[in-house]
C-alpha cells in the first residue's frame, strides 16, 4: 500500500515524464507547486518506489522514469479526465457539423482530427461491410466480353467486381438475371449473398443458357469474402516525430504491426467494449512493446459496433487522450445512428 506521499510523487513523477520525456530528479519534482516536500524527502521516496517496481533509474542521468508497473497503477488510480479546451471541443464539434450521406466519411474526418489533437496515430476500424444491407444490384456492360457487376449497401458502400461474359450469352439474358437478382437480394445482408446467388443461379440455369456459371461463380468468389473491417488512419506517421522512435528497431517494430493489422484488424479489438488500455507488454504483439493503446467503443446501425484505437508511447498522455475519446465516441454514435435511420 503507497502513502499519500508516495502517490503525490509518483503522479507527478508520471505527469512531468509525460510532458517532457525526460528522467525525472527529486530537485527538479521540489520545485512544483503540487509538492510540500524537500529533496531528500522526495529522493527517499523515490528510491522506495523504485524497490516496489513503480520507477526505473535510467543509465543516462540520476533521474527516475516511471516503469509499466508505475504506469498501470497510474491509470488504474489516478486518472480523472482532463477538461477539454475551447479550441478541441471546436475541433471536436466540425466532425460533425456536416450532413453526410455516408459513415465512412464521418469516420474518416474523425480518424484525422483526433490525430491531430493528440500528436499521436489513430486507427478508427469500421463496421463489418458483411452487415450490411443490399439496396442495388446492377451490371453495367463495358464491351461484348466484359461487364463490371456493382452492389450498392444501405450504408453508401460500393462494392464492384469486373466480370467476364461469356461470348454465347446475350444483354437480355443478363438483364434478365439483374432483374431476378434484384428481387432476390435487396435488403438481404451482404454474408447472405452466396446462397442466395446459388440458389437463384441454379433457376436461371435451368432456365436458359449454362453458360452463366461463369459469371455466377465470379460474383458467388467476390461476395464470400470475409468480413470486411475499414482501417482508417489518422497521422499514420506522425508517431514516429515521439522521441522513443528515435531508436530504429522500435521504429521498426511499429511498422511491422501496422503492416499486419491492413491485414488482420482485429489486432487491436480489445475482449471487452467501453474503454480499454493495454500498456507496453500487455499489447499481445511483440513488436507493440513500446506502446499503449488505448481504445474506445462507438456503435451504429443494428446493435453493430466499431473501434477507435489512438496508439501512442508508453509515455502517452493518457488523461487528454481518455478525454477526446470520451467526447468523440458518444457524439459518433449518435451522428451514426442518424445516417442509418435516414437509410
Amino acid at each position: 500500500m503507497l502513502t499519500e506521499r508516495q502517490l503525490l510523487i509518483l503522479q507527478v513523477t508520471v505527469d512531468d515524464f509525460i510532458q517532457t520525456a525526460q528522467p525525472v530528479g527529486s530537485r527538479q519534482l521540489s520545485k512544483k507547486e503540487e509538492m510540500p516536500y524537500s529533496p531528500a524527502t522526495i529522493r527517499n521516496e523515490m528510491a522506495d518506489l523504485e524497490d516496489m517496481g513503480y520507477l526505473e533509474k535510467t543509465h543516462t542521468s540520476s533521474g527516475r522514469v516511471p516503469s509499466q508497473k508505475g504506469y498501470r497503477y497510474y491509470v488504474d488510480h489516478m486518472l480523472s479526465p482532463n477538461q477539454l479546451t475551447k479550441m478541441e471541443i471546436t475541433k471536436l464539434k466540425s466532425i460533425f457539423a456536416e450532413r453526410r450521406v455516408e459513415s465512412e466519411q464521418l469516420i474518416r474526418q474523425s480518424a484525422e482530427i483526433l490525430a491531430e489533437l493528440t500528436t499521436y496515430t489513430t486507427i478508427l476500424l469500421g463496421e463489418d461491410v458483411q452487415r450490411h444491407r443490399v439496396r442495388k444490384f446492377s451490371m453495367v456492360p463495358l464491351s461484348s466480353e466484359n461487364a463490371v457487376a456493382i452492389i450498392v449497401t444501405d450504408n453508401g458502400h460500393v462494392q464492384n467486381k469486373l466480370v467476364s461474359i461469356p461470348q454465347d450469352v446475350k444483354l437480355e439474358e443478363l438483364e434478365r438475371m439483374v432483374e431476378e437478382l434484384n428481387a432476390r437480394v435487396v435488403g438481404s445482408y451482404l454474408y447472405e449473398l452466396p446462397a442466395i446467388l446459388k440458389r437463384v443461379m441454379t433457376q436461371l440455369i435451368n432456365q436458359s443458357n449454362s453458360r452463366l456459371i461463369e459469371v455466377f461463380e465470379a460474383l458467388t468468389a467476390d461476395v464470400s469474402k470475409g468480413s470486411e473491417e475499414k482501417v482508417v488512419y489518422g497521422g499514420k506517421m506522425q508517431l514516429f516525430n515521439q522521441p522513443e522512435f528515435n531508436d530504429w528497431q522500435k521504429a521498426r517494430n511499429l511498422l511491422e504491426f501496422m503492416q499486419q493489422l491492413e491485414d488482420h484488424p482485429r489486432l487491436i479489438v480489445p475482449n471487452s467494449s467501453g474503454l480499454s488500455i493495454r500498456i507496453g507488454s500487455e499489447n499481445e504483439m511483440d513488436s507493440m512493446e513500446a506502446c499503449s493503446i488505448v481504445t474506445a467503443t462507438y456503435s451504429f446501425g443494428e446493435q453493430q459496433r466499431g473501434q477507435i484505437a489512438i496508439i501512442g508511447p508508453i509515455r502517452m498522455d493518457y488523461r487528454r487522450v481518455i478525454s477526446l475519446l470520451d467526447y468523440v465516441t458518444g457524439d459518433m454514435s449518435k451522428e451514426l445512428a442518424k445516417i442509418f435511420n435516414s437509410k
